[in-house]
C-alpha cells in the first residue's frame, strides 16, 4: 500500500500539466449579424446582436468553439469562432486627418470623426493606410482601438 502511495504522488510530480489561459487578441466581426450570446452554447440566450461586419472585438477567454469577446464600451458576451476573423480593423479613440501619403507633411484629404470604423489596409512607421466610406489614405496609429498587426 506504501508502495502504491508513492508511486501514485511520483507520477504526479512528472506528469505535465497545462493551463492555457485564452490569448487575448483582437479580431473582427465576419458577417453584418452577429449574435452575442450569455454563454459559450448555441442554446444559451442571445445577449445582443452586432451589426457591422468589420467591427474590431478583442478575444479575452476562449472554450472549445466559442470565444469571450469584450467590445471598445465594454460590452462581453460569446460568440462563435465562425463569426469571427482575422482583424482588419480599427475605431478611431479621437479625431483624426486622413492624410494623402504617411508624413504630416503630406496633402490632408479628410477629418475622421473619433468612433469612426476604418478597414486597415497596411501599417508601417507608425502608420496605416485606410480605407472609409469614399476615402483612402494615412493616419498615425495611436489612439485606436483594434490590432494593427
Amino acid at each position: 500500500m506504501k508502495k502504491i502511495i508513492i508511486v501514485f504522488f511520483l507520477s504526479i510530480l512528472f506528469i505535465p500539466i497545462e493551463f492555457t489561459a485564452a490569448e487575448e487578441k483582437f479580431l473582427s466581426l465576419k458577417k453584418n449579424k452577429v449574435y452575442v450570446r450569455y454563454g459559450p452554447s448555441f442554446d444559451s440566450p442571445i445577449k445582443y446582436i452586432y451589426k457591422k461586419i468589420n467591427l474590431p472585438v478583442k478575444q479575452i477567454d476562449k472554450k472549445e468553439n466559442w470565444r469571450r469577446i469584450v467590445d471598445l464600451d465594454n460590452n462581453s458576451g460569446w460568440i462563435h469562432w465562425r463569426m469571427l476573423k482575422k482583424p482588419n480593423s480599427i475605431i478611431i479613440l479621437k479625431n483624426k486627418i486622413l492624410f494623402k501619403k504617411p508624413t504630416n507633411y503630406s496633402k490632408p484629404l479628410a477629418r475622421l470623426e473619433k468612433g469612426r470604423l476604418l478597414k486597415v489596409n497596411e501599417c508601417k512607421d507608425g502608420w496605416c493606410h485606410i480605407t472609409t466610406d469614399n476615402y483612402a489614405g494615412w493616419i498615425k496609429t495611436n489612439d485606436i482601438w483594434g490590432s494593427i498587426k
